[in-house]
């Protein structure tokens, strides 16, 4: 199914900011397997990891830009993609005191306008939630406004997800943060009652569109994001997920 860029009456790529409800969510999973559906769609896709922690190397990608890379056939520069690359697996801010760098969001947004030219999508993960601290003063979700960007929010079916999804679509919306929507990830074949209702529970109380929900696959990372991305299209409400992306057949 081929997908075109929406046109905008700034005439640039559509992008996003994508977040978790928590740990373990896979949202960097999500994120790969979209940007592998689009790049195999003929589009190109630019994709962002501004900021991570517990890379083993800092001279290279960490394993979340590693695979965000893999799937999007990206040629962008490490520093592009990835300005900010911490060893600590701790917060950003925390992560960046004891590296003795201090994180310039300016720096991140000069790269971003950088990556995005020449691109139909750019697809932009954060570190964590929305709350997760960058600096003093300034959490993840600040960096999303200073980008710009609307969010699309990762989240699971497990107990636990209605106030999980529920507080962090709350405060998306009470910091005037733009929503397209949320996906739940890792449903299960065999889901249990929690499970099996939370999609219908989410759409009823999430003040967010359900854009689709992504089952539970095992294998390594790209084999999960292989077959992740073979599912976007076959999502019922996959025109909504163009829509809320900011594309169009």
């Amino acid at each position: 199914m081929a997908v075109e860029k929406l046109k905008t009456v700034k005439n640039t790529c559509p992008a996003i900011f994508i977040t978790g409800t928590g740990t373990g969510v896979g949202k960097t999973l999500v994120a790969a397997a979209l940007a592998r559906h689009f790049s195999s769609q003929g589009l190109n896709v630019g994709v962002m990891k501004p900021i991570e922690t517990g890379v083993v190397n800092r001279e290279e990608l960490g394993a979340d830009a590693t695979l965000l890379k893999w799937a999007a056939g990206s040629k962008d520069d490490a520093e592009l993609i990835s300005p900010y690359r911490f060893s600590q697996p701790v917060a950003p801010c925390q992560a960046a005191t004891s590296a003795k760098e201090p994180i310039d969001t300016d720096k991140i947004c000069k790269a971003f306008k950088t990556l995005r030219q020449g691109k139909d999508i750019v697809l932009v993960e954060g570190a964590g939630g929305l709350m997760v601290p960058i600096r003093g003063g300034y959490i993840m979700a600040d960096l999303a406004r200073q980008m710009s960007l609307p969010l699309l929010v990762i989240t699971h079916p497990r107990l636990g997800t209605l106030n999980h999804t529920l507080l962090t679509t709350f405060a998306a919306r009470a910091m005037e943060l733009e929503l397209c929507g949320y996906m739940i990830n890792q449903m299960p074949e065999n889901p249990d009652e929690a499970e099996k209702e939370a999609p219908h529970l989410l759409s009823s109380l999430a003040s967010a569109d359900l854009l689709g929900v992504l089952p539970e696959v095992t294998g390594s990372d790209q084999e999960k994001v292989k077959l992740l991305s073979e599912k976007i299209d076959e999502l019922p409400a996959y025109q909504w997920l163009l829509n809320g992306l900011g594309l169009q057949q």
